[in-house]
């Protein structure tokens, strides 16, 4: 670790340029000879990345960044408080420590977390970080986490892993059985030294997929940010085989959004044809796949098997997007040509055979304004349009 970054003069370069724009920056002369330029400006990038995914690192004085890529790929301040919150105990270690944001967070929940970290530099990097933010309740391991873990005499109340693809796996499907560590495989293993284990992957994982490798998951969390899913997380106990429930998180700025099923358990939507008001389920429920769940749960109406969109009479408070429906027309010249044609809207597909892109191109809609217009397929099979406006 180079620690001849922390020298004041460089910090206080580090911060006024924070925001700055890296490549103009590049071309100037290195004012500190003594340190690698490309590492200083790594420094400027990746504190900027922090200011609004990591405010207590970017807050705090003295904090080293890894490469730009590790910023960019360890969790937010914001999921991984979520991730706190769902666990707790005495001792938790931490197979995959990374940068370290997750561990801050469990080390308000824990009294001891052991945080692993193959990568020496990181691992030295993240300990000094911990200092800097007065974290003393972690012990820091720089090796391969099972070696950790098969030399240990300790037993751990919970087990941490974020699992990586590895690199021979780009272009497959993704499968836990493809990343580092490879952990269908080393379950039991894992459960020699913990009774619960909890796993975090990226979105990109099918949830069926990931159940299908995994055993006695007793939750999977869905966890979106602003609308955008971040991460999956599968809760698995040591010989639990009851029920899994399905829970997805959406945190927004001023409210979180909670939704929950039991996976499996059978539930039917109602189908009928758009109502006075129009729902789009927000994206951690798009990617849960608890459709039929949401018509039933809310009791609201379906307008098509594949469409994913939810109709009511009466407004009521939802988890996504909410819509007064102005008009319905069909999908064809002559409404097209009066309705919407030459027109500025904003447009949604759901269920629909044509692109938004060749929809603006076909009818010189322009994107933007108050309108909001979703294409799609109702009940009776008729491609249609919704013409609505935005509640907030």
């Amino acid at each position: 670790m180079n620690t001849s970054i922390l020298h004041p003069d460089i910090q206080q370069f580090i911060i006024q340029n924070t925001g700055a724009d890296i490549t103009k920056l590049a071309l100037q002369k290195n004012p500190f000879p003594e340190v690698e330029w490309v590492f200083i400006l790594n420094q400027i990038e990746a504190r900027s990345k922090a200011k609004e995914k990591l405010p207590t690192w970017f807050n705090a004085q003295n904090i080293i960044y890894p490469s730009k890529i590790s910023v960019e790929q360890t969790s937010s301040e914001k999921t991984a408080a979520y991730k706190a919150g769902l666990i707790s105990g005495e001792t938790l270690i931490d197979l995959t420590g990374g940068f370290g944001v997750d561990d801050y967070y469990f080390s308000k929940k824990f009294k001891s977390i052991t945080h692993c970290e193959i990568n020496e530099e990181l691992s030295s990097i993240v300990s000094h970080n911990f200092k800097q933010l007065e974290v003393e309740n972690c012990t820091f391991f720089s090796g391969d986490s099972i070696h950790f873990l098969e030399e240990t005499t300790q037993k751990f109340d919970w087990i941490y892993i974020d699992p990586s693809r590895r690199n021979d796996a780009k272009g497959k499907v993704f499968m836990l059985k493809d990343c580092l560590p490879n952990v269908p495989e080393l379950l039991d293993f894992y459960f020699e030294k913990a009774d619960s284990v909890l796993i975090k992957t990226a979105p990109l994982l099918d949830i069926s997929a990931g159940l299908s490798e995994l055993k006695n998951v007793k939750n999977i969390h869905v966890i979106a940010l602003e609308n955008e899913v971040k991460e999956l997380l599968f809760e698995i106990h040591k010989n639990y085989s009851g029920e899994i429930t399905l829970k997805t998180i959406n945190i927004l700025k001023e409210k979180t959004e909670t939704f929950e099923f039991i996976l499996g358990e059978e539930s039917f939507a109602i189908y009928d044809l758009p109502k006075q008001y129009l729902y789009e389920p927000n994206s951690a429920i798009m990617k849960s796949g608890g459709f039929d769940e949401i018509s039933s749960a809310f009791k609201i109406d379906k307008l098509h098997k594949h469409s994913h969109l939810y109709t009511s009479e009466a407004l009521i408070d939802f988890p996504g997007r909410k819509f007064e429906v102005k008009k319905v027309i069909s999908y064809g010249k002559n409404d097209m040509k009066n309705e919407l044609a030459n027109q500025q809207a904003n447009i949604t597909t759901r269920n629909f055979p044509e692109t938004v892109e060749n929809i603006r191109k076909k009818w010189k809609i322009k994107n933007g304004g108050n309108l909001y217009c979703f294409f799609t397929t109702d009940v009776k099979d008729n491609k249609i349009v919704l013409i609505c406006t935005k509640i907030i």
